[in-house]
């Protein structure tokens, strides 16, 4: 980005933390309990969100939570058009995934492509009961028939605009952002 860029911090480090709890206990409602959920996050910050996430229903339940992660390089539709990028591993817990909740975790869910990347991935590995969708951050202008179970903030924005999501173990701090070229 560059100096003419306007930027405008709509989270901070509390609000994350909130939407994480918030997302956490609707998780922990929706599934009826723990048993049988498996948290996976599309890397790099789907998987960051996902730790945090299952560290917060473990908080709550008193109890470990499954996690893993689930990489969508090789399944997306736009690799012509992407620069390379080297995939990242796919670490599904010791459990599986079969006859399980699994929810997928991201941080920004945009057109929906990554998600359906997500599920043909997912599905190469096994075959769960449930699959649900949990995001920090749904920023609409969907291109594919995909909806998030859990959002921790609608955050309604143009096509112009980019949002940033920043955390502590992978940024140095905890925000999310909206950049737009002035």
């Amino acid at each position: 980005m560059n100096s003419a860029t306007r930027k405008k911090v709509v989270l901070n480090a509390d609000d994350m933390e909130r939407a994480i709890a918030r997302i956490a206990y609707e998780v922990i409602e929706r599934a009826k309990g723990t048993d049988d959920l498996v948290l996976l996050g599309i890397p790099t910050r789907g998987v960051t969100l996902a730790n945090r996430l299952a560290q917060k229903i473990a908080s709550i339940v008193g109890r470990a939570i499954e996690v893993g992660s689930l990489d969508t390089t090789l399944y997306r539709d736009d690799l012509a058009d992407q620069p390379m990028r080297a995939p990242h591993p796919t670490a599904i817990p010791a459990g599986g995934i079969d006859g399980k909740t699994v929810v997928l975790v991201d941080d920004v869910l945009y057109t929906g492509r990554t998600i359906k990347a997500a599920l043909d991935a997912l599905f190469d590995v096994g075959r769960p009961a449930v699959v649900r969708l949990g995001v920090l951050v749904d920023r609409g202008h969907r291109e594919l028939p995909i909806r998030p179970d859990f959002v921790g903030k609608n955050l309604p924005t143009s096509r112009r605009e980019t949002v940033i999501i920043a955390m502590r173990e992978n940024d140095g701090a905890d925000e999310v952002i909206i950049a737009e070229e002035a």
